[in-house]
């Protein structure tokens, strides 16, 4: 049975603790699900590969069936554009065959494979499918990145986004050719992608945004239409600006429904909410907007990666996985303004597609690991489907509970907090998280990560400080010109709060964060006098380093969380901890990939040697095929053992 958290368990049983090997060895991380024809589609990142995404599919509602891996061992599905990457594959049916394209890590070329076999049904008891080719390699191999695709079968064409000597270009493929250079389409000012085609496929959208902007800070969509020799033309902007007097918007996710009209996700009224146009668009028209569903929720997610879904087109409805107040749910939503909720136990839900009488999604809860959501829409009957079983009995979870208290300039702040198992009448020691983004959301789904240490009757709080992505774009907006003061005070103020709650030990309190979190974690070093120890994995420590030295896609991130480094040259310096590192006088581990080139290995190493000359207790441990964010399993295994280890030799556990 899948449970939520309103069936919270009530037990005294012992709750043994967890081995780093069962926490992270085996569980894929599981992405990007598709419904086409009767069959689910998603990638799994499987750690014990080294990290490798493949891609799998099975009959829809037979999740029993082992299913078909359609990228075998050596693929590895991954992009690289803008760095941080996502859109790795494109799918379409044709006739009775599965056509899929992708870009290989091994190569960076986009590649393509078809298979006959689409319409064996699930009641047949053997399901398989047949590949008709080898793989073909649409591109020829070059210093260009791609991402972002679709198919476009009208045309018999890849279409998507190539980063190539700093510039983003819409670039397409021909589906009959091998070995081709691209194909420009359309040159943005800047940063290009999210395009969508329209049902008859004569149309085209997209998101565009300013390299001095971020694009959950400002983005503007564009439409164009098709020619007879598939140019674009009649390119007009729908919505955003290029006028800076005018107030920015952030866009994200447009996506067609069946009649042409077109719907986004947009924050004018301070949420991503949705909007759908009157009618459908013609050049010569103007385009009239309409929310029907205005919501205190968001229904966008900060966009650091492509392949990203939390709207989809149902028929004549939306299906919208959104969040409030830290929770996601799925809502159905109709023309006539109507939402209905759909009655499911999973509040952790992203990933989503759906048609008229189908849903698919990656969804978890608080007692249950991530897996396969499929709904059928028409009964509102749900079966969940998990990689591995979760290891935990009900008993031994320990369920996140939502945590508010007063955060930078004393507005209600939340978090989620765990309270420890086996646990003692004396204050437990507490390891506050900062999350990484600085955009990113805690999640209270189930996280064996956490369970880990509450195993070990240590209580978390996993904190959404001010900047946090969920909550409105209000919240979002507290780290404007506050990075490494809101996200600073926040995280201490959570930890001080449940000091004065009696839940944690004042003496023993732990602090850990990767990437814009490892900030805030030595931030919090240097600024305040809450923690005793702390563990930081590829760690921004110089902020004027960053601004200088930072990759393409985050080079003007810091102007919004700072300011401009010419003119606020003093609050980088004042901000940095490795221009504070005197005050830092409790024992840091630290963790740092070597191929990293959005914190360079150069930042860790330094502050690591100064941390050094004052004869704290530092450790820092460096792994050569690593970049930013591990994804090698055992490398994961080693970061977790040795924090563990750290943590409890100098808070002498």
């Amino acid at each position: 049975m899948i449970r939520n958290s309103n069936m919270l368990p009530h037990s005294n049983k012992l709750v043994h603790p967890l081995s780093a090997a069962k926490v992270l060895g085996g569980m894929p991380i599981l992405k990007e699900p598709r419904l086409i024809g009767d069959w689910v589609l998603w990638l799994e990142q499987r750690p014990e590969e080294g990290g490798r995404t493949t891609a799998l599919i099975r009959p829809w509602g037979l999740k029993g069936l082992v299913p078909i891996e359609l990228t075998p061992s050596p693929i590895n599905l991954r992009t690289r554009v803008h760095s941080y990457g996502g859109g790795a594959l494109a799918i379409a049916k044709k006739g009775s065959q599965l056509l899929i394209t992708w870009i290989d890590d091994q190569d960076g070329r986009l590649w393509m494979q078809s298979f006959e076999g689409l319409e064996n049904t699930k009641e047949q008891q053997q399901v398989s499918l047949i590949a008709c080719q080898e793989p073909i390699a649409l591109s020829s191999k070059a210093s260009f990145s791609l991402a972002d695709g679709f198919l476009d079968l009208t045309r018999n064409r890849w279409i998507g986004v190539m980063e190539i000597d700093e510039k983003d270009y819409l670039v397409a493929f021909s589906l009959a050719k091998e070995n081709q250079n691209p194909r420009i389409i359309h040159v943005p000012n800047d940063f290009v992608g999210y395009a969508s085609l329209s049902p008859n496929q004569d149309q085209l959208v997209w998101i565009e945004w300013s390299k001095t902007d971020m694009p959950w800070d400002a983005s503007e969509l564009w439409w164009g239409s098709f020619d007879d020799s598939g140019e674009i033309t009649q390119k007009r902007l729908l919505l955003g600006s290029r006028n800076k007097d005018l107030e920015k918007i952030s866009i994200f996710q447009p996506f067609w429904m069946p009649n042409g009209q077109l719907a986004v996700s947009e924050d004018t009224n301070g949420w991503w909410n949705l909007s759908i146009t009157s009618q459908k668009i013609e050049f010569n028209q103007e385009v009239l907007w309409k929310n029907l569903w205005p919501m205190d929720a968001e229904t966008g997610l900060p966009q650091w990666v492509f392949g990203m879904c939390t709207n989809s087109s149902a028929g004549k409805k939306i299906l919208s996985a959104n969040c409030y107040r830290g929770r996601w749910r799925l809502q159905l939503l109709s023309n006539n303004g109507l939402i209905k909720d759909l009655d499911q136990p999973f509040d952790s839900i992203s990933g989503i597609d759906s048609n008229a009488y189908r849903a698919v999604a990656i969804a978890s809860n608080c007692f249950t690991s991530s897996g396969i959501l499929e709904i059928d829409l028409k009964d509102n009957h749900w079966q969940h489907m998990t990689i591995k079983e979760t290891i935990l009995q009900d008993y031994e979870i320990s369920i996140a509970q939502d945590f508010w208290f007063k955060g930078y300039l004393d507005r209600p702040t939340h978090a989620w907090y765990y309270p420890p198992k086996n646990n003692t009448t004396r204050p437990a020691p507490l390891l506050v998280k900062s999350h990484s983004g600085p955009t990113a959301m805690a999640s209270n789904s189930l996280n064996l990560g956490i369970q880990f240490w509450t195993s070990r009757g240590w209580g978390v709080v996993d904190v959404n400080y001010g900047g946090s992505t969920g909550f409105g774009r209000a919240y979002r907006d507290r780290l404007l010109l506050g990075w490494g003061k809101v996200d600073v005070f926040d995280c201490a103020a959570a930890a001080k709060a449940l000091i004065a709650e009696g839940k944690a030990d004042e003496k023993r309190i732990a602090i850990e964060g990767g990437s814009a979190g490892g900030f805030t974690t030595l931030a919090c070093l240097c600024f305040t006098d809450v923690f005793s120890v702390a563990a930081c994995r590829y760690a921004v420590s110089d902020l004027k380093s960053m601004s200088q030295e930072t990759h393409r896609f985050e080079a003007g991130y810091l102007d919004s969380l700072v300011g401009k480094l010419d003119r606020d040259m003093s609050s980088y310096e004042e901000r940095s901890p490795i221009n504070h590192f005197k005050n830092i006088n409790c024992p840091v581990i630290f963790f740092q990939g070597l191929k990293d080139k959005v914190v360079l290995p150069q930042q860790t190493l330094s502050i690591v040697s100064q941390l050094k000359l004052k004869n704290l207790p530092v450790e820092l441990h460096d792994f050569p095929d690593e970049g930013h964010g591990f994804r090698d399993g055992t490398v994961k295994i080693k970061v977790l053992n040795e924090t563990e280890r750290f943590f409890n030799k100098h808070l002498e556990l």
